[in-house]
């Protein structure tokens, strides 16, 4: 059983094109106190990936019209997605097939028929480590479909890279690691140029509307507020 105060609730999403395995582990999953989300059709699975968040993702390697291989290089790819880990599934046993899944970038892999006790171990094992992962200061600043990367200094939007200025990606990155929270336009002027309150607030307005302008439809998640400043929300 799970750690309740750690493990209670955690997300839980299982894709597999068949029917007695997804209704096995939503069953096991649920009786465990977990949410769970199961599929049998992996035409679906990213887009209830991106809105149910799951903690965790279980994909049948050999599954019609998208197999569990493309289906992760999709999530690899994907900002909200890509740090998810997961656990694939399969019937094959072969020492290239488990090496394919893991150079893709699968965490585990459990070949079937599995014994759902030990997969369960498997599950809250990878919990507890995304869990001491995410512990630590994050180097990666998500939202939306932006991707601000500190240790590379890289920017990117739905995986394509955004040219910015040093003090573009300050700026962005400000903003990005308080998201939600309203920032002044002195407050930005102090933190990113640190320039006193009383100096141009234009130079925050030129610089947004430029950092918007590069960021193309992802720069919608910086909002104006009013009379005082910016957020980012997403």
């Amino acid at each position: 059983m799970p750690n309740q105060e750690n493990d209670l609730l955690k997300r839980i999403l299982v894709v597999d094109d068949e029917k007695d395995v997804t209704e096995l582990l939503d069953y096991k999953f649920r009786q465990a106190g977990y949410s769970v989300r199961a599929l049998n059709d992996p035409l679906r699975a990213i887009g209830l990936a991106r809105d149910f968040r799951p903690d965790l993702i279980l994909l049948d390697l050999m599954m019609p019209e998208l197999t569990g291989i493309q289906l992760l290089r999709m999530i690899r790819s994907d900002a909200l997605l890509q740090d998810t880990p997961v656990i694939l599934l399969t019937a094959k046993g072969e020492t290239v097939d488990k090496v394919r899944g893991l150079e893709t970038g699968a965490d585990d892999y459990v070949t079937k028929p599995f014994d759902a006790r030990e997969l369960l171990l498997r599950v809250q094992a990878l919990l507890r480590r995304a869990k001491s992962a995410a512990a630590k200061p994050s180097t990666r600043l998500v939202a939306g479909d932006l991707l601000l990367d500190i240790e590379r200094h890289q920017v990117t939007s739905s995986g394509k890279e955004i040219d910015l200025t040093a003090t573009e990606f300050k700026l962005l990155r400000l903003l990005l690691e308080r998201k939600g929270r309203v920032q002044t336009r002195e407050e930005l002027l102090a933190d990113v140029w640190n320039y006193s309150p009383d100096l141009e607030t234009r130079t925050v307005d030129t610089h947004v509307r430029r950092l918007r302008e590069k960021l193309g439809a992802s720069g919608e998640v910086i909002e104006t507020i009013r009379g005082v400043g910016y957020r980012v929300s997403g």
